[in-house]
């Protein structure tokens, strides 16, 4: 099993742009493995990574008629809950991993729930960034929309100092670069979307499959926006741990309680796998107390491929009764910005088509 080693850079020399046009290109140019890992973060994130992470687990035990009053096929089930909608490699849907995706127009205004929609982006013809959020009830999940919230803002000022970071290579070294583009898309987006994602214990049937290298894994792709945020993913025994929302009376707590971690993955082939410049496909492992980034095609484009998108796909935990949680933010472009520049190609337009692709 090949494991590589992502670059890694600490928060405080983002914060001073202390980071080298090489150090920039190991990560993310056409050599690279396209993820850079963030170290030094923030103190809160650990505690709400355990939190929110907790909460995909909570989420993924709900019933289905829970599910419903978050659910938005309208909006092809990239607006609140959304399970079985991904294909695999064999093309079928998905049925081990639950989503719940956000608008995160909040990062911008705190009232919106979505980008607004626009003349050429109408709400009915791009219901999957434009419908707004699909919160699950508070009483239902208590503190899981702040938490969320502010673990996305989080991870996106992150990104912003990963971006600013960018435009100062790209403005030197690509021309016509507009200055300060990727800074000013993280910043100023309201079609950023996270995705807490809740991958099921697997049947011991598919296990026994895997044993028999009969893996079907998530079909290797490449996210469409510009840098991905990853957490960590936390491992949980769901077997040996209570993952039903606890019955708190009339008193609804602030926040519901956070579940045990596992020290590690008991399969040690689950988590994230990225296709290196050679096509080898090789582990890549986030520390808990990092942010990860990973390149999206959106990144490659408005670069002339200096920063190339990175081709992955992720695995679950072929082991009884353990589930794994991770959550990703993809920081985008407005519907109506531009992503190629020759071709005058707008965001929105890309998007569309990456989604019907990608979902069944």
């Amino acid at each position: 099993m090949a494991t590589a080693q992502p670059i890694v850079v600490s928060l405080a020399d983002l914060r001073s742009g202390n980071i080298s046009f090489e150090t920039l290109q190991d990560a993310f140019g056409p050599d690279s493995l396209g993820i850079l890992v963030v170290k030094d973060v923030p103190g809160e994130f650990p505690q709400l990574r355990h939190q929110l992470l907790s909460y995909a687990s909570y989420m993924g035990n709900l019933s289905e008629a829970d599910f419903d009053k978050f659910t938005n096929e309208e909006a092809k089930y990239l607006v609140g809950w959304s399970k079985g909608r991904e294909k695999l490699k064999d093309g079928g849907a998905d049925e081990y991993k639950g989503s719940f995706y956000a608008n995160c127009a909040f990062y911008v205004d705190p009232s919106l729930e979505a980008a607004k929609p626009t003349a050429k982006f109408p709400l009915e013809k791009f219901p999957e960034y434009l419908a707004p959020n699909s919160w699950p009830p508070r009483e239902m999940l208590p503190g899981f929309r702040p938490t969320m919230e502010r673990m996305c803002t989080l991870i996106i000022d992150t990104a912003v100092l990963v971006a600013r970071a960018c435009d100062r290579f790209a403005e030197k070294e690509i021309s016509g670069y507009p200055p300060g583009y990727l800074e000013g898309v993280v910043k100023s987006s309201s079609t950023t979307k996270a995705r807490l994602l809740h991958y099921y214990p697997m049947p011991e049937e598919v296990i026994a499959k895997s044993l028999e290298g009969e893996d079907n894994w998530c079909a290797v792709h490449k996210d469409h926006g510009c840098l991905t945020g990853l957490t960590s993913a936390m491992f949980i025994d769901e077997l040996g741990t209570d993952v039903k929302v606890p019955n708190f009376g009339e008193k609804t707590p602030q926040f519901l309680p956070t579940l045990e971690e596992l020290p590690k993955s008991p399969d040690a082939q689950a988590g994230l796998w990225i296709n290196d410049r050679k096509g080898v496909a090789v582990q890549v492992k986030i520390p808990r107390d990092c942010i990860a980034f990973q390149t999206g095609e959106t990144l490659e484009r408005i670069t002339g491929g200096k920063f190339k998108a990175v081709e992955h796909s992720v695995r679950g935990a072929y082991a009884k009764g353990v589930a794994r949680n991770t959550l990703a933010v993809f920081t985008q472009p407005n519907l109506e910005d531009e992503v190629d520049l020759d071709q005058h190609i707008s965001f929105g337009e890309f998007a569309r088509g990456i989604i019907a692709k990608n979902t069944v």
